[in-house]
């Protein structure tokens, strides 16, 4: 069994056509989106669009839930820059696409086989808000975890690609697809590399094994998309890109 894993799309049309191009080449059984999906970027719509195409399973992410209760960013965000740029992207979208992005899970188990099981969330099992990173010391990461346990754990959240063995398990952050950053910033500005981050995880009689991938992205094409969409964020989008 091998499961593409994507994350934190955030509007990128150009780098989730990359990575579709990229499954392509390489060929996936499954295909998991771990939310952030339509927010801070130029092209909401397509990349909703893109997704209900595939069938795509999505878990919540804390951006999808920005879009269905408008107040709750406040709990994770003042800046305004990001609040305009949701609100922006929910008046974007129709009551259609709305109704899509509410049949996202906030979590989702599968069964690898052998006894194996795959744990799939945002942030942690207990909220989406919450950063787990390779640094988080390890009692930090017992209580982020609470009592739930898996082979194999899969979150996004935080835009930084990770592999990192916690009590027997592996924990997996595929990175970005369309924000990938080039440190943790803990809710500062971030700097934007021009590639498309995911995951491939591959599970079967030989045992597990996780391929984090990285597809480099054309500059110009990522800052055209920028410029010709109306979103808030678009001069820093337009800046980072040139």
């Amino acid at each position: 069994m091998r499961i593409a894993l994507i994350s934190d799309l955030h509007g990128n049309e150009v780098a989730l056509q990359a990575v579709f191009a990229d499954l392509g080449r390489v060929g996936v059984d499954q295909l998991i989106c771990l939310g952030d999906v339509a927010t801070l970027g130029p092209r909401p719509n397509a990349v909703l669009a893109m997704l209900r195409e595939r069938g795509c399973p999505c878990i919540l992410g804390n951006h999808d839930e920005f879009l269905l209760d408008p107040g709750l960013i406040r709990a994770y965000t003042e800046a305004p820059i990001v609040v305009e740029s949701v609100d922006w992207c929910r008046a974007q979208l129709s009551p259609a696409e709305l109704d899509f992005v509410a049949t996202f899970q906030r979590g989702l188990r599968l069964d690898l086989g052998g006894g194996d099981a795959l744990l799939l969330f945002h942030g942690s099992p207990l909220s989406h808000m919450q950063d787990l990173l390779a640094t988080t010391p390890p009692a930090e990461l017992d209580r982020l975890l609470g009592p739930h346990t898996a082979t194999v754990m899969a979150c996004g959240h935080t835009h930084i690609q990770m592999l990192r063995q916690h009590r027997g398990m592996l924990l997996v952050n595929p990175g970005s697809v369309g924000m990938p950053f080039r440190e943790y910033v803990h809710g500062q500005a971030p700097r934007l590399m021009a590639h498309a981050e995911y995951a491939i995880l591959e599970a079967g009689p030989s045992g597990i094994s996780v391929n984090l991938r990285r597809i480099p992205l054309d500059k110009r094409q990522l800052r055209d998309a920028a410029a010709a969409s109306a979103i808030p964020l678009r001069p820093m989008l337009v800046a980072e890109y040139t």
